[in-house]
């Protein structure tokens, strides 16, 4: 593998391990003592609105618009230049911002009808819209944070902004920590949830505040001077970043709509919303690490590379990131098909959270596994469009998924349930990913993965396939263990024996080789 791209990979990888370590702490809490309750609901509602705002901006059309031209213009024009192009678009970002931020809490009833209309009939709706007031300026906090670690991840300077997310998770840890020093005693928590409540949703700006802070600090202390200095005005560049922005946004809307779609059709049953939170926790865990990793590093990468002409370059930096992607994906896909019970059950059933909650968990879990590769291939396949400005074939590509989405989300609700908005989110992500696949092949050399990929994505799939089988063997040996006090090791027991097996499998299959493990470890 390219020694830049991977240690890009790890870097951000690592961090966003370590923020969804935090993050399971953090839900861990959230199942104790809010369980899948009004409460819960309301919250995981709440908090989705800045997040689905910060997606549709930040990481959607902002993201693959500015990130590209930033880079072209470091390479091309040096810092000061680029600096000078990521300043006006910070001043137009804090005015769009500030008018979208108050916009939201004016109108945030409508976002949460919007957001989940089957909580019009109870006491979720009146929590929904108080939580939603609080959380939504967020948006305006993370969006910076956003920008700013563009600028550092396309300067090669990966550390704080992959940092920057486990202070929330942090933060939230704290503020339930804090709700502690309440006079109530533990038991008297779990009859009034509503303090942790509103304790998490107090965090949500704190907590945006403090990833601001940290990646700003960062990159002026890499010499990056990004406060305005003047109010918004149009340039050339930024009139030429709204030309690309303009279909990703788009495509971010159509991406979101689906969110939407899922969490209306989940709104509708009680609890529902919460499985689905609880369960894209613990897939969002390899995503994470991996899709946003690949993501991050990748398109600044081609983004170089497209502006330097070196074809070769693409193709590997190509090949390698699907390589990384399936090499790390598969197995954790497995392991969530083979043993969906025990994760659940040893991470959640705890006090508020029960039996039922676990199985219903687990079931959106195995659902979301499913489509888990298509979630992450496809930020290996779209930076290829967006390092050429080419934003637009995404969007078509989006609107198809949308599409399956609905038809499957809302048709088979009335058939299968809930289960249908997880179905519809797994099988839209697998057409988007198909139709970026195709597009991508149609681009020639670039678009084609090299020899060594194509040989090992076949031997990543057995080794996958082989360690199924050990975990499904180790799972029924340790069985019992899972029903009694022991179950947090027997559940840690299933890890080592997962992770020993598919490495020792990868190894033995050719699906890895040990220099390039060493090497990515020194790195």
């Amino acid at each position: 593998m390219a020694p830049r791209l991977v240690k890009g990979f790890l870097t951000v990888g690592g961090w966003t391990l370590l923020s969804r370590v935090l993050g399971f702490a953090r839900d861990i809490l959230i199942a104790r003592f809010l369980g899948t309750g009004a409460a819960a609901e309301a919250f995981f509602v709440a908090f989705s609105l800045p997040n689905m705002f910060r997606r549709f901006f930040a990481e959607g059309a902002f993201n693959m618009a500015f990130v590209p031209l930033y880079a072209k213009a470091l390479e091309a024009d040096g810092t000061e230049a680029a600096d000078r192009f990521a300043r006006d678009v910070v001043a137009g970002m804090v005015l769009i911002l500030t008018l979208l931020s108050v916009l939201g809490i004016v109108f945030m009833p409508a976002l949460v009808l919007a957001m989940a209309s089957g909580f019009a009939e109870d006491e979720r709706f009146g929590l929904a819209v108080a939580y939603g007031r609080v959380a939504f300026p967020y948006i305006f906090l993370i969006s910076l944070a956003a920008l700013v670690s563009g600028v550092l991840n396309s300067a090669g300077r990966y550390l704080a902004a992959a940092a920057a997310p486990a202070l929330l998770n942090i933060v939230f840890i704290a503020a339930m920590g804090v709700a502690a020093l309440f006079p109530e005693t533990v038991t008297a928590w779990l009859t009034a949830p509503r303090a942790v409540g509103w304790a998490l949703v107090l965090a949500v700006p704190l907590g945006g505040a403090a990833q601001l802070g940290l990646v700003w600090w960062a990159a002026a202390r890499a010499g990056h001077r990004l406060l305005p200095r003047h109010r918004p005005r149009m340039t050339p560049a930024l009139r030429r970043m709204l030309v690309i922005a303009a279909p990703a946004a788009l495509a971010g809307g159509v991406v979101q709509v689906n969110l939407l779609i899922g969490r209306q059709v989940a709104s509708y049953f009680d609890g529902a919303v919460a499985w689905l939170n609880y369960a894209d926790r613990l897939y969002q865990l390899p995503l994470g690490v991996v899709g946003i990793a690949i993501g991050v590093v990748l398109l600044p990468e081609l983004s170089r590379r497209v502006r330097a002409d070196d074809e070769a370059g693409q193709q590997q930096s190509y090949s390698r990131a699907f390589e990384f992607s399936l090499l790390l994906t598969l197995p954790a896909t497995v392991a969530f098909m083979v043993v969906p019970l025990p994760v659940v059950s040893v991470l959640f059933e705890r006090g508020a959270f029960d039996s039922d909650d676990t199985a219903a968990t687990a079931l959106a879990l195995m659902i979301y596994a499913l489509g888990l590769p298509a979630f992450v291939l496809q930020k290996v396949l779209q930076p290829v469009f967006f390092a050429r400005e080419d934003t637009a074939t995404p969007l078509r590509f989006a609107l198809v998924s949308l599409a399956v989405n609905a038809v499957v989300a809302l048709g088979l609700a009335p058939v299968i349930g809930w289960p249908a908005a997880a179905l519809g989110t797994t099988l839209a992500a697998w057409a988007m990913v198909l139709l970026l696949w195709l597009g991508v092949r149609r681009m020639g050399t670039v678009g084609r993965l090299d020899a060594r990929a194509r040989t090992r994505t076949w031997r990543i799939l057995l080794a996958s396939a082989l360690m199924g089988v050990a975990l499904w063997i180790a799972a029924l040996a340790l069985g019992p263990a899972f029903g009694g006090s022991a179950r947090g090791l027997a559940l840690g027991v299933l890890v080592v024996v997962g992770m020993g097996a598919y490495f020792g499998l990868a190894l033995l299959c050719g699906a890895a080789r040990m220099a390039d493990l060493r090497g990515a470890v020194r790195r």
